[in-house]
């Protein structure tokens, strides 16, 4: 009931502001579950994907979304909550494998889940190296996997902004990832992280976006320690040697 009343509540705002457009919602199953695999470009990723499809969408999110203060952060939280997004600890010791745990959960009761290969927002716009969390929910449940290209999320909220801005939203789905015989009979890491780059190289085909061969954090992680003029300057330079996703064997 929740989930419905924020759709039409927010709804018409967000469509009128945004203009969002979704193409290849026929690749969703009209039940079942199903994970939805998205590029990372802004908080409101979390937003405009469920907001376009027809069936509920759960994605996790920090626990400090549920919980922070302002105006804009309280009525970000209740979006949260009323769209039964999962919340997630990142500061636990088990924090990643406990939120993969509870995503199979609710994949096996037939719900769509949605993730972020990536594991964070893009620092820079680009696409980065994906986590084998997508690899292992793909192996453990069995259910497609569907690549999604999001677009304009960044120029309308860009990382450390508060308001929002006026722009175009596009949701590109792709359809359900076939899997060759040589990765789901690799051994079990080794099958995840070639699922995982098979993901990337679908959402970036959907995406358009440039691929950086690291992780996200590891980038991020890099801006930190570097002095602020640095930081600020590096924001959009190049890592050295930026290379393709590395795709999967075919069988």
């Amino acid at each position: 009931m929740q989930y419905t009343l924020s759709r039409i509540l927010a709804g018409p705002l967000l469509h009128t502001i945004w203009r969002p457009k979704v193409t290849g919602a026929e690749h969703v199953p009209a039940s079942g579950g199903a994970i939805l695999a998205a590029n990372h470009l802004s908080v409101v990723d979390s937003v405009f994907l469920p907001l376009m499809l027809d069936r509920p969408v759960t994605f996790s999110a920090k626990a400090e979304y549920f919980t922070a203060s302002g105006p804009a952060a309280r009525l970000w939280a209740w979006y949260l909550k009323a769209t039964n997004q999962l919340q997630m600890d990142r500061d636990g010791p088990r924090a990643a494998q406990d939120t993969l745990e509870a995503a199979l959960a609710l994949l096996r009761a037939g719900n769509l889940f949605g993730i972020y290969p990536e594991g964070t927002r893009s620092p820079d716009g680009r696409l980065y190296r994906g986590r084998p969390g997508v690899g292992w929910l793909a192996l453990k449940s069995g259910l497609p996997v569907l690549p999604v290209g999001i677009h304009g999320t960044r120029r309308v909220l860009p990382p450390g902004g508060v308001v929002p801005r006026p722009g175009r939203i596009e949701l590109r789905i792709g359809a359900p990832l076939e899997f060759p015989a040589a990765v789901l009979d690799a051994p079990p890491g080794k099958a995840r992280q070639l699922i995982a780059a098979q993901v990337m190289t679908a959402i970036g085909e959907l995406s358009g976006q440039e691929y950086v061969h690291m992780f996200a954090s590891d980038r991020k992680a890099e801006l930190a320690a570097a002095t602020p003029p640095t930081a600020a300057a590096s924001l959009g330079a190049l890592p050295p040697n930026p290379r393709p996703p590395p795709r999967a064997p075919r069988s």
